[in-house]
Formats: structure tokens, sequence, C-alpha cells
């Protein structure tokens, strides 16, 4: 009767993890989306180090949603052109004044 080795619980983890990863399928990134994360990177960067002495109540929220941005970079769902785009501006645009309804002449 043979006794079966015991694991530590850092080798157990590993085992686990091992044995999961190969149920994942790969995603193929084709050249021309490598290409537009690169640019998006590039502007997303630039976009940062330009809002870095920007004021604003704006600019801290804008700035922390760059950082999200680079950071989930590889999730397979990014936003289009469009929201990219007011993504990168956000620092850089004074927020719409609030209305009121103060009519004193």
């Amino acid at each position: 009767m043979a006794i079966a080795p015991k694991l530590t619980p850092l080798q157990e983890m590993e085992a686990r993890r091992n044995a999961t990863a190969g149920d994942k399928p790969k995603r193929a990134i084709s050249e021309e989306e490598k290409a537009t994360r690169k640019d998006r990177v590039v502007k997303a960067k630039d976009a940062l180090a330009r809002s870095v002495g920007t004021k604003g109540d704006q600019v801290a929220p804008a700035r922390a949603a760059l950082k999200v941005y680079l950071q989930k970079l590889n999730e397979p769902k990014q936003p289009d052109d469009a929201a990219f785009e007011a993504l990168i501006e956000a620092p850089f645009k004074a927020p719409p004044k609030k209305k009121t309804n103060d009519r004193r002449f």
C-alpha cells in the first residue's frame, strides 16, 4: 500500500490553478487590435501626464477613470471610440454649471 505524498497548501493551490488554467480558451488578439490598444495606451498616458497640474472638481475622478482603464486593458470588453475620447478629454473639460431657479433682478 503506497502512501500519497502530502502537499503543502502552496503546492495544492498551484496544482488547482494549473488544473483550471488549461480549461480556459486562449483569446487571439489581432494585429489591428494590438495597434489600437497601443495607440490608446499612448493617448491615455499622455492625458494623465498633461492633467497633473490641472485644477478642478472633475480632474481627480477623470484621472482615476484613466488609471482604471489602463489597469483593465487586457480585459475583452473595451470602450468604443466615442467613450474612449470622452475618457481622454474628461480631465480638461469643466463640468457644466448647475442651473439655478434663482431669478433675482
